[in-house]
């Protein structure tokens, strides 16, 4: 950002850390309180703030652990302080390799857009500023569901999948897990590309499947049971961009221990402004629609099925 606004660029460091013992970060605290003061003073005389804020590989890495899903102590304070400030709605970037629970920044209306960068590297500080910046709309999705500060109440010698309710086991992972989240696994943020969908066929689709096992069915009727989703996409905004687009399937009842829904295809699309598009996508019933009984078999179920993209979906039944 420096290179590309000169003189326009006011900035403030932040907090140092002063032990790298894992597990304890220490800090002056007298150092937080100033930094603190500086940044809410350089906040309330900018046209725009960017914060930088998350974590480093002192509360996670490869052998450390996090205790919790929140940002270091102070840093909720001071992004909820600059905010009251700012004349404008402040963009707030994030450093981590895992989710954290920002529930109260994604509710304050006074924070604009929530950019999550994971741990970029050297070039990461010229992506950002040409993101912000509109020099480059790159489209991205979250790859795994961010929880609440209260998921770590979840034990961790339990890591069953699918969710126990007699004994409030809320299971893991989009498949299954259907409590409060912080933000949804494969949730988009399309800066200033508005992308509307439409599936080609909305109208119910049968397919003569039966209820079947599926691993029994062979290469050569598996394959003849494939059909093509198609899907059009035009890009409503005023920039060119890339928009990530991911194919789920679900039945309308959770039942049998099914997954809530389940990715099944994904691929992006690159457009300009009011551009449009065709995408398609292939649906394979054996592999996509077929779940595993208790004895490790897989069958096809009878019944609805729905295929979705972001808020379209479009019904097929699997009948005898």
């Amino acid at each position: 950002m420096q290179v590309l606004l000169a003189n326009l660029l006011h900035h403030c460091k932040g907090c140092k850390v002063m032990s790298k013992t894992p597990g304890f970060t220490k800090v002056v605290m007298e150092l937080i309180v100033l930094l603190h003061s500086q940044s809410v003073k350089i906040a309330k005389g900018a046209d725009h703030v960017v914060l930088v804020m998350g974590l480093d590989q002192t509360q996670e890495s490869e052998d450390h652990d996090r205790v919790d899903l929140l940002l270091p102590p102070k840093q909720q304070k001071l992004i909820s302080s600059i905010a009251r400030v700012a004349k404008n709605p402040v963009i707030l970037v994030l450093l981590s390799g895992g989710p954290v629970d920002i529930s109260f920044a994604k509710n304050d209306q006074r924070i604009g857009s929530i950019l999550w960068t994971g741990y970029p590297g050297e070039a990461g500080g010229r992506a950002l500023a040409e993101i912000i910046f509109g020099d480059h709309n790159p489209g991205g999705r979250l790859p795994v569901t961010w929880y609440p500060q209260s998921y770590v109440n979840v034990p961790m010698t339990d890591m069953r999948m699918r969710p126990e309710p007699s004994s409030s086991y809320p299971g893991r992972t989009y498949r299954f897990y259907q409590g409060p989240k912080a933000f949804e696994f494969a949730l988009h943020n399309l800066f200033s590309v508005r992308m509307r969908l439409g599936l080609f066929d909305g109208n119910p689709v049968t397919q003569p499947y039966g209820t079947i096992g599926s691993d029994k069915m062979g290469a050569e009727a598996c394959e003849k049971m494939k059909y093509t989703v198609k899907v059009r996409v035009k890009n409503h905004g005023e920039m060119a961009g890339k928009h990530p687009m991911l194919l789920f399937v679900r039945q309308p009842k959770m039942v049998n221990g099914r997954p809530v829904k389940q990715l099944v295809a994904f691929q992006s699309v690159n457009l300009n402004a009011g551009e449009r598009a065709e995408v398609e996508f292939e649906l394979r019933p054996c592999e996509h629609l077929s779940s595993a009984k208790k004895d490790g078999s897989m069958v096809i179920e009878e019944g609805s099925y729905l295929l979705s993209i972001e808020d379209k979906e479009s019904e097929i039944q699997v009948v005898k």
